[in-house]
């Protein structure tokens, strides 16, 4: 049995829709008004609530079922049942339909009417209900989620959005994504961006994104486009921390290799004056200590006097006196 009371706005000529109206009606829906074009249903559509749109194809003006749903997406996604003539259109797809459950061929019976606008509701329902459960991943997820489409503008960010970047969710829908990515990192993220909208994915693809603050963070992103839908689902990480320690170890292992360099360069047998402690190089020429080791290495001297230096000095100072 239908559900009481669904309401359902009929789209036809006035005395087709009053006939239509009982046949409803006796169904056990409601029909809360009747239009007479596309236009006049679109404004009625705030008012009348309905859970279901039944149009007459062609509509005056010649719009069609198709074309009025495409309109009707803007105030919510009602579904629209076309009610086409099988000898005026040699296919459903000819007006505008292409789902089974989105047309009735006339003449039909209430059985048909029936089960026909009950399909469209409960492709409605589970619509509503797949959108509801992904709103609540989005809410509760810790990952920075996001659905950006093809026009490159975000159509759905998670909350952790705002806790990383500052900006709000409004503000970063407001304008084209590209414009809060590193100018150094925009290329290539647009590279990567049309090859996912091609149907490829990105997998680890890193970039820097600004904060209102005007830093900026490392994300790393995972994503797979909808190619029905037109939109890209990604998931990015801030991996601004990892990259940072990751900076830390390459300086870390770069002096490493500077000491290394350096040992091995002073690890050979120094020939060395045992009279002036100069040392030969490998030219043949004599240097100081100081300068053989600066020359060589990074190494710099300063010069001060050991504890044994100076007792010896002080005991020189006395007996001169």
């Amino acid at each position: 049995m239908p559900v009481a009371m669904r309401k359902i706005l009929i789209v036809d000529d006035e005395i087709a829709a009053k006939k239509l109206e009982g046949r409803l009606t006796k169904l056990g829906y409601e029909v809360p008004a009747i239009a007479s074009s596309g236009e006049e249903a679109i404004a009625m559509i705030a008012r009348a609530e309905p859970d279901l749109v039944l149009v007459d194809t062609p509509l005056r003006g010649g719009t069609d079922g198709a074309g009025l749903a495409k309109e009707l997406q803007r105030h919510g996604k009602i579904p629209v049942l076309s009610m086409i003539t099988a000898k005026d259109n040699a296919s459903p797809r000819q007006a505008g339909e292409t789902e089974p459950n989105s047309y009735l061929v006339k003449p039909f019976t209430d059985r048909e009417l029936r089960v026909t606008i009950e399909l469209a509701l409960c492709k409605r329902d589970t619509a509503r209900a797949a959108n509801e459960m992904e709103d609540r991943f989005f809410a509760n997820s810790i990952d920075m989620l996001c659905r950006l489409d093809f026009n490159g503008y975000f159509k759905q960010l998670s909350p952790a959005w705002e806790r990383t970047l500052g900006f709000t969710r409004e503000e970063l829908m407001s304008r084209p994504f590209i414009e809060f990515v590193h100018p150094d990192d925009r290329e290539r993220t647009l590279k990567q961006n049309a090859e996912v909208k091609s149907g490829w994915q990105a997998l680890s693809f890193e970039n820097r994104y600004l904060c209102k603050d005007g830093s900026f963070r490392w994300f790393r992103w995972n994503a797979a486009p909808d190619s029905a839908e037109k939109v890209i689902y990604s998931v990015a990480r801030d991996v601004t921390a990892s990259k940072q320690a990751e900076n830390e170890r390459e300086h870390l292992v770069r002096k490493l290799q500077a000491a290394l360099a350096e040992v091995k360069t002073l690890q050979g047998i120094l020939p060395i004056c045992s009279y002036c402690r100069k040392v030969r190089d490998d030219e043949n020429y004599w240097h100081t200590v100081e300068n053989y080791v600066a020359r060589h290495t990074a190494t710099r001297f300063s010069h001060g006097i050991c504890p044994s230096c100076m007792e010896a000095r002080l005991e020189g100072l006395e007996r001169e006196r």
